[in-house]
């Protein structure tokens, strides 16, 4: 089973320290001075765009001729 965190829902010093992990590189948890878990960074995965970004140029040109076309059909 594959557990996930969000890295926004950690404190910003121990987000920071994973998002700088090299591949390869491994990272040891520790709770009152025993090892918990050990977890061992992959290649990074290049971000993706926020959903929130506006459409590139050639997109937003398409949607306006979709759009102006749909008004045209329907007057």
């Amino acid at each position: 089973m594959t557990q996930q965190i969000d890295l926004d829902d950690l404190p910003p010093r121990v987000a920071q320290t994973l998002e700088r992990l090299a591949p390869g590189e491994d990272l040891v948890l520790v709770r009152r001075g025993l090892v918990v878990a050990t977890l061992a960074a992959q290649a990074k995965i290049a971000a993706a765009e926020p959903a929130d970004a506006p459409p590139a140029a050639d997109d937003m040109e398409e949607i306006l001729d979709q759009f102006n076309a749909m008004i045209h059909d329907e007057f």
